[in-house]
């Protein structure tokens, strides 16, 4: 492949080009805010929640999981667990809790982003935030790349890092559960209605009007109404969240917003950089042998 200074430069241009002109507008994530209109979520409500841990153990079941640590064994909580590629949620107690305070159980999961910022990071699509709720996984588009655990702002997308052929493993939303109409595992099995699923505009009404009736009970908060731009898991609870392990300094911007324009471009810098990468191979072989035949010719006149 003979290439010169101009046709080289003109392969640089349209590698520029093609990244510069292949950025999806704005109006795209924002898409998926109005696709979540009618999507479902689900309500918890701390208040209610003993620490029971059947979420978990039909969670496990649900998704052929271990089965977790036996539910009633008080001891799992004298540590915070965080979800892992065996448990897809799990149940923490709340933080500093004296003996004089009721202690609070919370359920921590895939919050199920209404803009995900782990499927706005993957290149391959292998995340995808549905109509219905559910961010999935498509394992066959999957390449382990791990931006998706970067980019989440809860740390919940986990690698399978001790198999030899890994794949990112999280909370599924129970999707194909949905699809056949049926609960959520998890929330099917809650004895005492802490965890409430429904249509997220529905439940998030619920909210405000326990809080509104429940002035002095609640905290006068419903987090993932707003939190980075909205989750489908929705938390009340009569405690400081922070308490609970819940990040506040998110703010209410969509990760994607912020990212959008450079995560956008990966698949085509992909794309297009192996053939820019030869086109730069192939220019300098060119010089390479030009100098090479130039040599040979002032030996021969030597």
């Amino acid at each position: 492949m003979k290439i010169n200074r101009r046709t080289f430069l003109k392969l640089a241009g349209a590698t520029g080009a093609a990244g510069m002109m292949s950025r999806p507008r704005k109006a795209r994530a924002a898409g998926l805010a109005r696709l979540s209109d009618n999507s479902y979520a689900v309500l918890v409500d701390t208040t209610l929640c003993v620490g029971c841990r059947a979420c978990e153990a039909a969670c496990s079941e649900a998704n052929r999981l271990p089965e977790p640590v036996m539910p009633g064994d008080q001891a799992v909580f004298e540590k915070e667990r965080s979800t892992s590629p065996q448990s897809y949620t799990v149940v923490n107690r709340s933080r500093n809790t004296n003996e004089k305070e009721t202690p609070r159980f919370v359920k921590s999961q895939c919050m199920h982003c209404v803009q995900p910022a782990c499927a706005s990071a993957c290149p391959v699509r292998a995340l995808v935030k549905s109509p219905e709720g559910p961010v999935v996984y498509q394992q066959d588009r999957c390449i382990g790349c791990r931006y998706c655990m970067v980019a989440c702002p809860f740390g919940i997308p986990k690698f399978e890092y001790e198999k030899a052929v890994p794949s990112i493993r999280k909370c599924s939303f129970c999707a194909e559960r949905q699809k056949q109409g049926k609960l959520p595992a998890c929330a099917e099995v809650c004895p005492t209605g802490a965890l409430k699923f429904g249509k997220r505009e529905e439940l998030l009404e619920i909210a405000r009007t326990r809080i509104y009736q429940n002035p002095d009970r609640y905290i006068h908060h419903i987090y993932g109404e707003h939190e980075v731009g909205g989750t489908g898991w929705l938390y009340i609870t009569d405690v400081p969240f922070e308490k609970l392990g819940f990040r506040m300094d998110l703010g209410t911007t969509s990760y994607p917003e912020f990212t959008w324009p450079f995560l956008s471009a990966v698949p085509f810098v992909l794309m297009l950089w192996p053939p820019f990468l030869m086109g730069i191979y192939a220019f300098t072989k060119n010089r390479e042998k030009t100098t090479e035949a130039g040599e040979k010719k002032e030996a021969r006149y030597e």
